[in-house]
């Protein structure tokens, strides 16, 4: 694979896998909503999906080990179970679901979801809030999409967080200490199926400084916005996963 990519194929994927880890600096996901579909056009769909996990995986251990103490840990452990049950669920009913279905349902909740924020900030709809009884479900539905499609279950989570009222830094640090549980095992999942060969190794280790850059100068930029402003950006992000959940 990676000696059928030309040298301007392979700075195309650096400058995608770039843009993708700026967006995840700034909101704390989006980086595979934004950078497999656009990958998916230079090397093959399951390729681009297994070696953005493994790059997503890289990056949430050295988050999780930086931001450690950010971490929430009572949201952390009641959505650990169930986000791992529903990988493990994930995989067994990868193909018996009718995925364009699931992926439009959740693409149009997600579009809802945005619309309400958007609303709640420019005409002054009243903020709801939820129970933490609602981690199991959560937790559970998002890791099955994220393991049936790469990615897109895990903005459930993210709005969870939200209505939970979690904080900007928290917010970033809980989902990554999550996520990066998800990703081990999605990722044992990948390498048992043969996903991983040695050219889409090299390929995720040339990326790898593209990657960390993104995400280094993603977070300083999300860090100069206020959490009204960053509110509106999670609206707006999750406003373009859910349209191209829709267009799939």
């Amino acid at each position: 694979m990676l000696e059928g990519l030309t040298a301007v194929q392979i700075a195309i994927s650096a400058c995608i896998v770039f843009g993708a880890f700026v967006v995840r600096g700034m909101s704390g996901f989006g980086a595979g909503m934004i950078g497999i579909p656009l990958l998916a056009f230079l090397i093959p769909v399951h390729t681009a999906v297994s070696m953005f996990g493994l790059l997503v995986l890289v990056l949430f251990t050295f988050l999780s080990i930086r931001d450690w103490r950010e971490v929430v840990r009572h949201e952390l452990k009641l959505l650990l179970a169930p986000t791992l049950l529903g990988v493990v669920a994930g995989v067994l009913l990868f193909k018996h679901l009718d995925s364009r279905l699931l992926l439009q349902l959740l693409g149009g909740f997600l579009i809802a979801y945005a619309l309400y924020t958007f609303a709640m900030h420019y005409f002054g709809l009243p903020e709801m809030t939820c129970s933490d009884r609602w981690a199991i479900p959560v937790g559970f539905v998002g890791a099955v999409i994220d393991t049936l499609f790469g990615g897109g279950g895990g903005t459930l989570v993210v709005i969870y967080l939200h209505l939970r009222r979690v904080g900007r830094a928290p917010f970033r640090a809980t989902v990554a200490m999550l996520w990066l549980f998800e990703m081990i095992a999605r990722i044992a999942g990948y390498g048992a199926a043969g996903y991983y060969t040695m050219d889409s190794l090299l390929l995720c280790a040339l990326l790898l400084p593209v990657m960390f850059a993104g995400s280094w100068i993603g977070e300083r930029l999300g860090n100069r916005v206020s959490q009204e402003t960053f509110s509106r950006l999670l609206a707006g992000l999750l406003a373009l996963t859910g349209a191209s959940l829709l267009l799939k």
